[in-house]
């Protein structure tokens, strides 16, 4: 009996330290790693609606038939409005389509004119009254902020040419020959607020065709002159802000 129990443990023993060793060559179970999300990354496709103010500085270049030059250059007015547009980015890339619409505050034409002897001191002026352009726009976004550059064309309304005979007080008011039309080219930046919100700093540069504008028969000074608007342009600076409309969560 006594030898039936010291077998019966060294069994017991030897099978205990059988089944550690086994368990010992198993391999061990590591849990599975834990995904890591993709780093965000902001979305600027999407229709886009918002409004601007700024700043535009009208150039031009007036003379008359016999060389005289009447230049009012560097007029700053206030302009303000809004723009619609599209964005669709591509990795790193955003093109789209705007168009922006700003009225102009009026210019104070409030210079003396030039002396033509026997007539009086001449101004002449065309106010511009809106601007309106036409542009594709391209881009490279880094997230949330977006470098761009825009490339159409723009138009903008103007007052009639007027001639004014400041000594006398009389004037003579005419259309003009072209279209106030012409190119536009212009780049900014936009940053990103919010998902859907955006601001944005911009410079454009809206070079116009030429006006010219002969004086008719019967007007009280300077029959038969002909009077030439050209190297005409404006630019303009304006801060903005946007509204995104976008499905993405981004």
């Amino acid at each position: 009996m006594k030898k039936f129990l010291l077998l019966t443990t060294v069994a017991a023993g030897i099978t205990g330290i059988s089944s550690a060793g086994m368990a010992a060559d198993l391999p061990v179970r590591t849990p599975a790693p834990v995904p890591v999300p993709p780093p965000f990354v902001f979305s600027w496709t999407g229709f886009y609606l918002g409004g601007n103010i700024g700043g535009a500085w009208a150039q031009r270049n007036v003379t008359d038939t016999v060389g005289r030059n009447f230049s009012n250059t560097s007029n700053g007015v206030f302009i303000g409005g809004g723009q619609v547009g599209f964005n669709y980015q591509i990795g790193g890339f955003v093109m789209g389509v705007e168009g922006d619409f700003d009225w102009a505050a009026n210019s104070n034409n409030n210079d003396a004119g030039v002396l033509v002897p026997g007539v009086g001191a001449i101004r002449v002026s065309a106010n511009d009254k809106w601007i309106t352009t036409v542009a594709a726009r391209l881009g490279f976004a880094v997230d949330r902020l977006l470098f761009y550059g825009k490339f159409g064309g723009g138009w903008v309304g103007a007052d009639n040419f007027t001639i004014t005979n400041v000594t006398t007080g009389a004037s003579i008011v005419g259309g003009n020959s072209s279209s106030n039309s012409g190119f536009l080219v212009g780049g900014g930046l936009e940053y990103a607020i919010a998902n859907n919100w955006t601001v944005k700093g911009e410079y454009d540069y809206l070079g116009l065709s030429n006006r010219t504008f002969v004086v008719p028969v019967g007007a009280p000074f300077l029959v038969g002159d002909t009077f030439r608007n050209g190297s005409r342009n404006i630019q303009m600076f304006k801060v903005g802000f946007n509204y995104l409309f976008k499905t993405s969560p981004y």
